[in-house]
Parts: structure tokens; C-alpha cells; sequence
């Protein structure tokens, strides 16, 4: 079972949303002479709630829209969702301002997602748990009535919504062992981890054992999984989190270092050096922990705060994209002089990586955290809880909960 910190309105993690009667009304169809797309019949309800933006800003811009177009599968390999639960992510927070627009909006518009106009109004939300209700004719993993985990791309309308579309290789089969608010925790922490230490940081499971990994801010969605994604691979952890989470970050089995009692740099110079430290934090940070990095080729300081997105928000697309580049190349030089190096990594998709975590979450060697959960009429709520910062765990929305 999750690591339960707290609850909202009596909502609790041991919550079940199999027996509830949220469904789709009627029947999905195919389309006339186009087998692989799909549209709703005439009994089926055609409206649907989610969160919506029509303009960047705070939380007070998210309205829930009761009647919005409902979801439809256009693509052979998609799927359409019934979503239970949902969360928020810094990384929605940041979208929410406008993070990312300028490079996001040329993906959606290569994907054909903006035809005219502007983006708005935009669902935000990325990672969800839910059951398929219909399939495009080419997936052939899945069936309607599956339960599935799930991390959409950042292009993509969101999940803070009660259906989404999916491609099949976006997802996976949600572990059998947890709730849906439970799995809802969980993808894109898992995407965004795979993504920078396994792609970005070449590191593979059977090679793991016996090294040592810094965690900067272990106690949020991805700290916590990151952390017990090292100890269920044989690493040694080390984290640095605030007084309130040592609890937390300790019982998952790493080493901590309190930044509010200790001095984190003076600290690290007693310990030995480490082959990977996974930087949450940015700033300054990824400049002071690179000395703590062994001066190996294959040690890697992979930090989550890429200048890609803010640079071209900033700059405009080319002359961000050229800003980037040149940073990385003064990046690779110091490293080559240095033996280290310090790596961007962003979220990607990744089903194939959710699977492999199914498996290890159903064999108990890694548990989802869970901070709060909202209801799905309190989504402003959860964005201004994440935008507050210090959270331990995740932060989750109760798709069939409205109050």
C-alpha cells in the first residue's frame, strides 16, 4: 500500500473507484469506411468536464468547463480513457505560467493539435490512471475494459479532465496491487526518472549494484522514486530534504542530509564521491554538487532544469535554441577537461518504462507517495498545494470525487 502522509475530506488511499457507476453512456462506433477512427453514438454522451485555461497566469485562471467536447480517437494506435484519478506536477504549475509555449506550440502544430488560432484554451495535466473504453484498430495491447497507467506528452491536451485519448505506447497496464489514486501518483515521476537517469544517464539495472547515487530534494514525487528505484537496483542513496521529510526519506532507505541544519556542501566533503547525482533543484545547486561527481566518463550529474524550454520562451525558438546549444557544448568541454559531465533531461513518454515498473511495484519493491488528495472540483486547490513547493510525495485528483 502508498505511504499515506495525509487526506482531504475523508478521501483515503484504500478508496476503490471499481465499483462506481462513472461510465460512458452507450456505445463507441467506427466510423463509416475509416475502421480506425472512432466517434461516439447517438446515445452517448458527447460532453464531458475538464479543466481548462484560456489564457497563462495562477490557478485562479483554471475554470472547469461542464460541457466540453468530449475526447475521440483520430489515430489507429490511440486510445480512449476514462480517467479515475490524476495528478499535479510541479511541471503543470510551470505550464499553467506559460512555461515551454513557444517549443510545445510548434509540436502541436506539427501534430496538427492547433489548426488556427491559439492553443487555448488547454487542458493541463500529464500523468493519470483509468480504464480503456474503446481502441484504435492498430493498438494491440490493449482492450476496452484494461485499467492502465499512463504519462501523455507535453503537446497533448491533459488529464485534469474525465477522458483523455492515449497512444498505446504512452502506457501500461496498471499494477494489479494499487488503487487507481495510488497509480495516478506515479508515471510521470516514473517517465521523468527513466528518462534522466537511465537515457540521459546510461544507467542500466545490471550494472547498478554498489553505486552511489546523490538525490538533490528527495522528498517530492520524483526524489521518492528515484530514491527507491536506486535501493530496489542494489545502489547506495544519498538525499537532501528538509527536517519535516528525513522521516520520509530515510524509511525509504537512503542516507540524509538535513539543508536546513547542515551545511549540504560541507557535508558532502566527508563522504565518498558519487557515479550519479540527479539534481531536482537547478540554480546554483547543479554548479556547487559537480565536485562531489567521481571524475570518471561514465559518472553523470543529470540535472531536471533544462534551459531549453525557458530559453526559447525568453529568446524566441532559433535564437533559444542557439543559446542552448552553446551552453551544452561549454558544458561538454568542461567535461572533457574534468571527467565529468553534467546532462538535461526532460520528461518523455515511456510505456515500455511503466511496464517494468508494474512489475516492480506488484513485487513490492516500490511503493507510490502520496501527500493529499483532491477531489475533482478542487483542482485550483492542488495546483496552489504543488505551487507552495515542499511536498512530500505527490499531490492527487479524484477523478469520480466532485466534492
Amino acid at each position: 500500500m502508498a505511504n499515506i502522509i495525509n487526506s482531504r475530506n475523508g478521501l483515503c488511499l484504500c478508496h476503490r473507484v471499481l465499483n462506481r457507476s462513472h461510465q460512458l453512456v452507450g456505445a463507441v462506433q467506427y466510423v463509416k469506411n475509416q475502421p480506425c477512427l472512432l466517434r461516439m453514438s447517438s446515445n452517448t454522451a458527447h460532453k464531458m468536464q475538464t479543466w481548462q485555461i484560456h489564457e497563462y497566469g495562477s490557478s485562479e485562471k483554471l475554470t472547469l468547463n461542464t460541457s466540453a467536447h468530449a475526447a475521440t480517437i483520430k489515430s489507429p494506435n490511440e486510445l480512449l480513457i476514462r480517467i479515475h484519478a490524476a495528478s499535479v506536477n510541479p511541471i503543470d504549475v510551470r505550464m499553467l505560467g506559460g512555461y515551454g509555449r513557444s517549443l510545445i506550440n510548434i509540436l502541436r502544430k506539427r501534430k496538427g493539435l492547433i489548426t488556427a488560432g491559439t492553443e487555448f484554451p488547454l487542458t493541463l495535466g500529464r500523468d493519470f490512471s483509468g480504464t480503456v473504453i474503446e481502441a484504435g484498430k492498430a493498438v494491440s495491447k490493449f482492450k476496452a475494459g484494461d485499467e492502465v497507467w499512463g504519462a501523455l506528452g507535453a503537446e497533448k491536451h491533459g488529464t485534469h479532465a474525465k477522458y483523455t485519448i492515449v497512444s498505446q505506447d504512452e502506457i501500461s497496464k496498471k499494477p494489479d496491487n494499487l488503487s487507481h489514486l495510488e497509480a495516478a501518483s506515479m508515471p510521470y515521476v516514473i517517465t521523468t526518472t527513466w528518462a534522466a537517469l537511465c537515457t540521459i544517464g546510461e544507467l542500466k539495472e545490471r550494472e547498478a549494484a554498489m553505486k552511489r547515487i546523490l538525490v538533490l530534494g528527495g522528498s517530492g514525487g520524483i526524489g521518492t522514486f528515484a530514491i527507491q528505484l536506486a535501493k530496489a537496483w542494489g545502489m547506495h542513496a544519498t538525499a537532501t530534504c528538509s527536517t519535516d521529510a528525513v522521516d520520509l526519506v530515510t524509511g525509504l532507505g537512503a542516507e540524509v542530509i538535513d539543508y536546513r541544519t547542515k551545511d549540504v556542501w560541507k557535508e558532502l566533503h566527508s563522504v565518498d564521491k558519487f557515479d550519479y547525482i540527479l539534481d531536482t533543484l537547478g540554480g546554483e545547486n547543479t554548479k556547487n554538487a559537480l565536485p562531489y561527481l567521481k571524475p570518471r566518463h561514465d559518472s553523470h550529474l543529470i540535472t531536471l532544469i533544462s534551459p531549453l524550454l525557458s530559453n526559447s520562451d525568453k529568446l524566441g525558438v532559433l535564437p533559444g535554441l542557439l543559446q542552448t546549444a552553446v551552453t551544452a557544448g561549454i558544458e561538454t568541454l568542461k567535461g572533457l577537461t574534468s571527467g565529468t559531465s553534467v546532462r538535461w533531461a526532460v520528461f518523455m513518454p515511456n510505456g515500455a518504462a511503466l511496464e517494468k515498473v508494474r512489475q516492480m511495484v506488484e513485487a513490492e519493491k516500490i511503493k507510490p507517495i502520496v501527500q493529499q488528495v483532491f477531489p475533482f472540483t478542487e483542482v485550483p486547490a492542488a495546483f496552489k498545494k504543488v505551487s507552495n513547493g515542499h511536498l512530500r510525495g505527490k499531490i492527487v485528483i479524484d477523478a469520480l470525487v466532485d466534492s
